[in-house]
Order: C-alpha cells, then sequence, then structure tokens
C-alpha cells in the first residue's frame, strides 16, 4: 500500500507543492511547526533514510538545501533546521523548519495557518528557489 507520501507526489491527496524534480518533491507540512516547516520527500518510496542508496540520499541533502536556503529568503528566522525521524510516516522524509528558538523543534508546539496562508507561503519560496 502506498505511503500518504506517495499518494501526495501522485495528486491523489492535494499539497501545498514548494518544488518537484524527476526525483525529489517538496511541500508544506499541513501541521507546522512554525511558518514554512516543509517536508522534502524522494519519489521513490523508502522506510528509512540509511536504507536510501547513496546517490538518492546525497540528491536528498542536496535538494533539501536548495529549499532550506529559499525559506531563509522568505521565512524570518535565524536559520532552518533539519530533522529526520520518520516514525509517522514509513517514507522517507525531510523536516526543513525555521527557527526562531530550540523549541521550534521540537514538535511541542504547532502554529494555525489558513489555506490562503499556505499558499502564499509555498508560492513565496518556490520564487525563490
Amino acid at each position: 500500500m502506498s505511503s500518504i507520501f506517495t499518494k501526495i507526489i501522485k495528486g491523489e491527496i492535494p499539497s501545498y507543492k514548494v518544488a518537484e524534480n524527476d526525483e525529489f518533491y517538496a511541500f508544506l507540512d499541513i501541521n507546522p511547526n512554525a511558518k514554512g516547516h516543509t517536508l522534502v520527500v524522494p519519489k521513490q518510496e523508502v522506510n528509512k533514510l540509511f536504507d536510501l542508496d547513496e546517490e538518492t540520499y546525497s540528491g536528498l541533502m542536496s535538494f533539501s538545501r536548495k529549499i532550506a536556503i529559499a525559506i531563509e529568503k522568505v521565512i524570518p528566522c535565524n536559520r532552518v533546521g533539519m530533522a529526520v525521524i520518520g516514525l509517522e510516516v514509513p517514507h522517507v522524509h525531510v523536516h526543513l523548519i525555521p527557527l526562531k528558538e530550540m523549541e521550534d523543534i521540537q514538535f511541542t508546539k504547532k502554529v494555525k495557518l489558513e489555506p490562503e496562508e499556505f499558499k502564499a507561503i509555498a508560492k513565496a519560496i518556490s520564487e525563490n528557489l
């Protein structure tokens, strides 16, 4: 059975897409720690980060870097943090989270955004790639 991320990549579930290429897909987290919280996933459905082949792993990090640089141009923050946890969805995913303070990366506080805000943020990040 396909993961929720595979369904998002295929367009079966809507997302606020930030970027996409042949191998990777980036979209806003709909339950974000902070404005601009973005998920980056390989299109290939693999459960664990270190099970990716070396080329895909390196590509994921490179693609994530580009997205993080664009996030910093759009979202006021001290830096963009990265977390790879992967317990909630069995599909490798990188969290890129704009950080103002350490608590922003702890997944304990969430921000609520309206659909229009998600759309505007996704568009702004995409335009700064």
